[in-house]
């Protein structure tokens, strides 16, 4: 009480709030500097950030809107509201979520400088997301080819449980003249295609296709209308027709294709069932498992089969789509032992039998009974059943906190690695004369299991995703391997092609928009012709 005293009269003795709002300069810097030469050109490539100069820190704004409440409660319900404007046309408004900034920025800061754009940040901050909902929420489509007027306003806002969100007046504000130039003109006759070369296992293709739109994909990828593509691979008719790199990427790196990783869980646990580790997918936990050893006890629970958990359609109150759920895979992380954090897990009643939901922790387990039931264990026994025979012998496993490789996701491996993957399914599990896969396994896991709850006509097979493409009037199923940044492994159904695409777009919402963009308008019309 006496902190909240002290505080409360610190900021009521301070000197009264300037009328005169501040300033918000534009860079092309990380750093404060000096503001961009106007007009800025807005390019693909083009780095834009802003420094918001103000009279005070964002807290005592926030005790004009709400002067009874505490310093804690202004810091936990209050924060900026960002408007952008393009040509004095307001296209997004948004309230900061309390957790960004920090309370320490929010109390001390009367300097705020942040990206919208940055090409070379490893991870998006807070700034950056706000900027592509700016962008998916009406700014794309109004920045069209040509000179505008790009415009910010900052306000304060608290949100009030009772009356709800109150926003105060301005206290800053800048513009910044642009010319926009984010459609580049890509010269064809100057783009030059990469000549493929043998790799083991891919003889090279020599058939034909549209050369001028693979063309304009590699050019619109070098020109960063694509962002983060770090290859492409193409093999067709089990032969390399297209391999591509970007980015410092070539034929000798490994990609961290995240979830494309839990698609090998579900080679492995074929070739473990056709060797006899296992019985059947139709195996409950309680062959695994004493149950009873782990909270959340339940005979239903016990019975969970191991194609429930294949399939992502477990009753164990797990879905990585919702933050609130016990069992999302963030949750799971810090802990130490991934195995337990799952089947501690209550058993969700309210879930329908059979419903799909995303579920990491649940193909951990499904790794841990292979670990348990194979020869060596998982990391051994894949090597000598799955990658040796496909000649795939520089790759790296994630693993799991008791050492375990994870199933999680996160296997590294070059691209071509990963497209003789595809190819092996593509050939109903036989490579170079052996049947690897049984193919009884490859039909399995080609089923339509579940329906994508949200999606027209997409399914999920054994650790695999299904959708149709619609080109050129026709229809093109593919089932695909998919990780987290825009990285595919796509296997077609009754074409024999197989597409490899890795990329580090990692957490950004246009990593997978823009795989599907640069299949239907570029790759697949070039190759299905």
């Amino acid at each position: 009480m006496r902190y909240f005293l002290f505080t409360l009269y610190l900021i009521t003795c301070l000197p009264a709030l300037s009328q005169t709002p501040g300033k918000i300069i534009f860079t092309s810097q990380p750093a404060p500097g000096a503001a961009i030469p106007t007009p800025y050109t807005l390019t693909p490539k083009s780095d834009l950030f802003f420094t918001v100069h103000l009279d005070s820190p964002l807290v005592r704004y926030l005790h004009t809107l709400a002067p009874e409440v505490s310093q804690e409660t202004l810091l936990q319900q209050g924060n900026y509201q960002f408007s952008l404007y393009v040509d004095k046309h307001l296209c997004y408004q948004s309230n900061l979520h309390p957790g960004a900034p920090s309370a320490q920025s929010k109390i001390n800061d009367t300097l705020l400088s942040k990206p919208l754009i940055n090409h070379k940040a490893a991870s998006p901050m807070w700034s950056e997301y706000y900027w592509m909902r700016f962008l998916n929420n009406g700014g794309d489509s109004a920045l069209t080819e040509g000179p505008h007027l790009l415009s910010m306003e900052i306000r304060p806002y608290f949100n009030d449980p009772a009356k709800g969100v109150k926003t105060g007046g301005l206290i800053a504000s800048g513009e910044l003249p642009l010319i926009v130039k984010r459609k580049p003109v890509i010269d064809t006759a100057k783009v030059v295609l990469n000549t493929p070369a043998p790799y083991p296992g891919l003889p090279v293709s020599r058939g034909g296709f549209d050369r001028n739109t693979i063309k304009m994909l590699k050019g619109n990828i070098e020109e960063g209308v694509f962002q983060k593509i770090t290859s492409i691979a193409v093999i067709r008719n089990g032969q390399l027709i297209i391999e591509e790199y970007f980015n410092g990427s070539g034929r000798d790196s490994t990609h961290d294709v995240r979830s494309v990783g839990k698609s090998f869980t579900g080679a492995v646990t074929g070739i473990a069932l056709r060797d006899g580790y296992l019985k059947s997918e139709d195996q409950p936990l309680s062959d695994f498992y004493d149950l009873r050893q782990f909270s959340n006890y339940s005979a239903d629970k016990a019975q969970t089969s191991l194609k429930a958990l294949l399939t992502m359609s477990s009753s164990l109150d797990g879905d990585d789509s919702d933050e609130q759920s016990p069992g999302n895979e963030e949750n799971m992380y810090p802990t130490d032992n991934w195995v337990k954090f799952a089947l501690d897990l209550p058993f969700n009643r309210s879930r329908q039998p059979g419903e799909w939901h995303y579920f990491t922790a649940g193909v951990v387990v499904l790794g841990d009974v292979l670990h348990q039931r194979v020869p060596g264990g998982l990391e051994q026994y894949a090597d000598q059943q799955l990658f040796r025979p496909l000649g795939i012998s520089h790759y790296q496993w994630q693993h799991t906190p008791q050492g375990v490789a994870s199933t999680a996701g996160g296997i590294r491996m070059n691209t071509l690695d990963f497209a003789k993957f595809g190819l092996l399914y593509q050939q109903q599990g036989r490579w170079q004369g052996k049947q690897l896969l049984p193919a009884r396994w490859v039909q399995e896991t080609f089923t339509h299991h579940r329906t994508i709850p949200g999606r027209e006509h997409e399914y999920y097979g054994y650790l695999f995703w299904n959708k149709t493409f619609r080109v050129n009037s026709k229809d093109y199923e593919a089932y695909y391997c998919s990780g987290n940044g825009g990285n595919y492994i796509l296997v077609f159904r009754h074409t024999p092609l197989v597409i490899v695409i890795t990329a580090e777009a990692y957490n950004l919402p246009y990593a997978h928009p823009q795989v599907n963009t640069m299949l239907q308008q570029y790759l697949l019309p070039a190759l299905l012709q």
